[in-house]
């Protein structure tokens, strides 16, 4: 058992674990240390103890909890054998048989904790059943014996908080003695999260000093302990939820427990499967998938002190006699590299960003560093079409980045994917249409469009395929190659491309589209699922294997960031020429690379050999797709100006310098002199 809370670090999380979920917890106590956690509250279930695994599964978890944490288990939910109603809601026949399980409870498990909850949410009709209570006289004269019993064994007893805060009931509470038998009281508070806390949400001050006063009439010597607080990210606005962990973490209470670690499956009920609501589900700073939200990034990058101050971001304005460019997707890769040259021009530049993807709020912190004048950041979603029309009805300019961006990922969930990639893109192009109908709009395709090439004749060469067809290996596919959509992700994506030439053509909109090949660059935090590029570099900086999927001899054209950066603004600067039209954007035929041959050259640049892994070829991935530019270079005279050896030696200097690591092997002065 954990024997002491820093004051200055006491936040933990609630998580309630299920039985059989042994990894689950593991890897969730693993997850919370890393981000600073020293408690945890979890419920201990009266009724799931009384199941025939019930007391297996608990004999197990309490002590694993209690090594690691602080623990705080949350006793409630009366058998249904026992209670007046048949349901774990309801008052229990008899009174005495709560009391009782603490003390077993106490006997069984209490050398893993200190404090004990007594109920969760009494005031809560799905928690405890007050119509057959309706003057809580059962409650209080249930948990005021156990309270007492506890403390008289050496345990802190802890009241559970009702939710919504209602200072009448706690006066009550005190009025019949349970207050003076605890020695902390809960508080709920979920502020923005659901419409009835934001209707009568008054702050944590005004709350809790409400509280405060109410317990220095019945205990003074009482604590006050935030026993749930959160925010759900069922908007996908990430960086809301930080905005909230900060509010709470900097509220008058002696603890704070964030609810919680890890977002529900859909697959499992809540609040006993009476209803379901999409905000119990995304609650967690983790997602069902274990990604990291952006609140358990800042958590292990900067400790709890960093969260303690407010996010340093610009409030979006419009100066009426220089209107913004708008980048939707702004903090990610293409995005900062973009806004920060038009910042650097003393242009307004509105970054629109929901911060989900690791890395992007590193971009943010680094735009606003260089361009705190100009950098105006909304934290928002592109469905939220009330966020897009506030920012897009004022704009100079729009660049459409903002995407779900993983094959891989789309393949998990295609839902998620098309709601982003295609809805989302709708409903940046009706805000156009209907609040700023002159507002050019360039959008970033993708080569997926094209689908998996499966029809070209390749013959394979030791370290690479070419076509067979000389005009594809001299100059690579152009836009009159049919679209074929592959998986969700090109489907979202393909969708998403066709509707915004059809904009120009059916309402004349200034739009355009760029059909994305292997963009890289300084800036780039690369993953096994995009960014391949900046992925492999990244890992064998850190000496970790790279996985390869299939024989590594898939061929792309890799395009430096600073190229691709010219060739948006090229498009846009000649909006008027090229709306309505498809261009391929990529390093064309003379930076057509194979993976192998990247891997040799990261060698060469690193000075160490590389560790590889390999694994079957992924669904839709390409065996070779090198993108003709042709038509881009002829109508608005962009060309690729960095060769792939001088660009992936650039990006190895920036990561080795974000990395703090050394390289041994090539300089990019030396790669000027090798051909590309």
């Amino acid at each position: 058992m954990i024997n002491s809370i820093d004051a200055r670090h006491a936040f933990g999380f609630v998580e309630w674990f299920r039985p059989g979920e042994h990894e689950r917890v593991l890897t969730a106590i693993a997850g919370m240390r890393a981000a600073g956690a020293c408690s945890i509250r979890t419920h201990l279930s009266w009724a799931m103890y009384h199941t025939p695994d019930g007391a297996a599964w608990y004999d197990w978890l309490i002590p694993t909890l209690g090594r690691h944490f602080d623990l705080l288990p949350c006793l409630h939910y009366t058998p249904p054998t026992l209670s007046r109603t048949g349901r774990s809601s309801g008052p229990p026949r008899r009174l005495k048989d709560f009391p009782d399980f603490v003390d077993h409870v106490l006997t069984r498990y209490g050398a893993h904790f200190r404090h004990i909850e007594l109920w969760n949410e009494p005031n809560n009709l799905l928690d405890w059943d007050w119509r057959e209570d309706s003057d809580w006289l059962l409650f209080c004269k249930m948990i005021g014996a156990a309270a007492y019993w506890a403390q008289r064994r050496g345990w802190k007893a802890v009241l559970g908080g009702p939710c919504p805060f209602d200072p009448n009931w706690l006066e009550l509470m005190g009025q019949r003695g349970v207050l003076g038998t605890v020695s902390a009281v809960g508080f709920h508070a979920f502020p923005g999260t659901w419409d009835s806390e934001a209707g009568g949400w008054l702050g944590y001050d005004r709350h809790l000093a409400s509280l405060r006063t109410l317990l220095d009439r019945h205990n003074p010597a009482a604590e006050i302990w935030i026993t749930e607080a959160g925010y759900s990210t069922w908007r996908n606005d990430e960086a809301a939820q930080v905005e909230h962990f900060r509010q709470a973490l900097s509220a008058p209470a002696e603890r704070l427990y964030w609810y919680g670690w890890q977002d529900i499956p859909r697959t499992v009920p809540v609040q006993e499967g009476l209803y379901f609501d999409p905000r119990h589900y995304h609650l967690g700073v983790t997602d069902t998938g274990g990604r990291p939200k952006m609140l358990r990034r800042r958590m292990e990058a900067g400790g709890v002190e960093a969260l303690r101050r407010p996010a340093m971001l610009a409030a979006p304005r419009v100066v009426r006699d220089n209107p913004p460019v708008v980048i939707f997707g702004g903090a990610g890769f293409i995005g900062a590299n973009l806004a920060d040259t038009y910042m650097a021009e003393g242009e307004d530049v509105i970054v629109f960003d929901n911060l989900n993807r690791p890395g992007v709020e590193r971009n943010l912190s680094w735009l606003s560093s260089r361009h705190a004048a100009h950098l105006h950041f909304v934290a928002g979603d592109i469905r939220d079409a009330d966020a897009v029309e506030a920012v897009v009805k004022d704009a100079r300019a729009v660049y459409h980045l903002a995407a779900q961006v993983a094959v891989t990922s789309s393949l998990v969930d295609p839902q998620d994917d098309f709601s982003v990639n295609a809805q989302g893109t709708l409903i940046i192009l009706e805000a156009i249409r209907r609040l700023a109908p002159a507002c050019p709009l360039v959008f970033a395709s993708t080569n997926k469009v094209y689908g998996s090439l499966a029809d070209l004749e390749m013959e394979e060469q030791p370290d690479r395929y070419y076509p067979v067809d000389k005009r594809l290996r001299d100059r690579g596919v152009d836009e009159t190659r049919p679209l074929a959509f592959c998986t969700p992700y090109g489907c979202s994506k393909g969708a998403a491309d066709q509707y915004v030439m059809d904009y120009a053509k059916s309402f004349g909109l200034r739009t355009a589209v760029l059909r994305k090949s292997c963009i890289y660059g300084p800036r780039q935090f690369g993953t096994e699922d995009q960014g391949w590029v900046a992925h492999f570099l990244i890992q064998a900086l850190r000496n970790e294997p790279i996985m390869i999927y299939g024989d590594g001899k898939q061929v792309r054209d890799v395009l430096h960031v600073t190229d691709a950066v010219a060739a948006y603004r090229s498009v846009l600067d000649s909006i008027d020429t090229v709306k309505g039209r498809a261009f391929n954007l990529g390093g064309g035929a003379s930076n057509a690379v194979s993976l192998r041959m990247v891997l040799e050259e990261i060698a060469a640049i690193t000075g160490r050999e590389v560790c590889l892994n390999h694994a079957d070829r992924r669904t839709g991935d390409q065996l070779y797709f090198v993108a003709d530019t042709s038509r881009l270079a002829d109508v608005v005279g962009w060309r690729p100006s960095i060769g792939w050896r001088t660009g992936l030696c650039d990006l190895a200097e920036w990561l080795a310098a974000d990395l703090r690591v050394s390289l041994s092997g090539r300089s990019r002065r030396q790669s000027r002199r090798v051909p590309a």
